[in-house]
C-alpha cells in the first residue's frame, strides 16, 4: 500500500500479470473523477500483446519498460464518441478546434492522475511517459486512432520489482501563491533551488554532461530549443489531421 508522500516511478516491473478484473475495476472507479459537462472526454487504450508493445515503444523513444511492463495504457483526449453521439441524437457537434482538444486533453489528464492514485492504493507500479505528445503521429498510426481522437499520456503497468529513491521536490513557497502572483527575485530561485541543485546526484549529473549549472542540463541537453520547436511542429500538424484545428489559425509558422 502506497500514497502520495512515498509515491515512486516505476521502471522495472516482476514477471507477474496484471489481473484483468482488477485493472478493469480501476480503470472503472477512475471514472468518477471530475468531467467537463459529465461527458467523459476520453478513451483508454489498454495494450498487453508484445507485438502492439514494440509497435509503440519507438514512439517512446524505446525505453525499456514499454515493451518489458506487463501492461501499456494510452490515454486519448477523445471527442470522437462524443460527436458521434451527438450525430446520432440529431445534434450537430462543433468540436473540431483547439478549445475542445484542450477541454479533452484535461479531461483525459484528470482520468489519468485520478488511476495513478488508485494503481497506487493497490500497491502497483507505473511510469507516466511524457514521450506521448513527443511523436504523437506514431502512436495514432500504432493504435489505429480515428479523427477527434488524441493521444495525451501513457502509464506503463505492473507490480514493482524496484524500490528506486523519492525523486526531490521544490518546496510549497516556490509555487503557490497567495491573492496573486508574485514574479521571482534572484535570491528566491537561489532559495527554492538550492537543495535540489546540491543533491549529490545532480551535482554528478552536471559533472559527466561537462555543464556549469543543472539548468543547463536540461535547456542544453534534455530539453532543447531544437527538439521543442521540432516536436511542436509534430503535434500541431497531429493535432491538425486528427480534426483538432480544422477551423482554427493554430499554428503559425508551423
Amino acid at each position: 500500500m502506497k500514497n502520495l508522500l512515498t509515491r515512486r516511478t516505476i521502471r522495472k516491473y516482476a514477471h507477474k500479470e496484471v489481473d484483468e478484473q482488477l485493472l478493469n475495476r480501476l480503470l472503472g472507479e477512475a471514472a468518477r473523477t471530475q468531467t467537463m459537462g459529465n461527458l467523459q472526454l476520453y478513451s483508454v487504450i489498454v495494450t498487453r500483446s508484445r507485438e502492439m508493445k514494440q509497435q509503440l515503444a519507438p514512439a517512446h523513444f524505446n525505453q525499456p519498460m514499454v515493451t518489458e511492463a506487463p501492461v501499456v495504457l494510452t490515454i486519448c483526449a477523445d471527442f470522437n464518441r462524443t460527436s458521434f453521439w451527438a450525430k446520432c441524437r440529431k445534434a450537430e457537434p462543433g468540436y473540431d478546434n483547439f478549445l475542445s482538444f484542450l477541454n479533452a486533453a484535461t479531461d483525459a489528464l484528470l482520468y489519468t492522475q485520478t488511476l495513478c492514485n488508485l494503481m497506487d492504493e493497490e500497491g502497483l507500479g507505473y511510469c507516466f511517459l511524457g514521450t506521448t505528445v513527443y511523436q504523437p503521429q506514431m502512436i495514432i498510426d500504432a493504435l489505429h486512432l480515428p479523427q477527434l481522437t488524441m493521444p495525451v499520456a501513457t502509464l506503463t503497468v505492473g507490480w514493482p520489482a524496484e524500490e528506486p529513491p523519492l525523486s526531490d521536490r521544490l518546496p510549497l513557497a516556490s509555487f503557490v501563491h497567495e491573492e496573486r502572483y508574485n514574479d521571482y527575485m534572484g535570491a528566491d530561485i537561489d532559495t527554492y533551488y538550492n537543495y535540489k541543485e546540491q543533491l549529490e546526484e545532480n551535482r554528478h549529473f552536471v559533472s559527466i554532461n561537462h555543464k556549469e549549472t543543472l539548468a543547463q542540463v536540461f535547456t542544453d541537453l534534455r530539453y532543447t530549443r531544437k527538439d521543442n520547436e521540432a516536436m511542436s511542429k509534430g503535434l500541431i500538424a497531429a493535432l491538425r489531421q486528427q480534426g483538432f484545428l480544422a477551423q482554427s489559425g493554430v499554428g503559425g509558422n508551423y
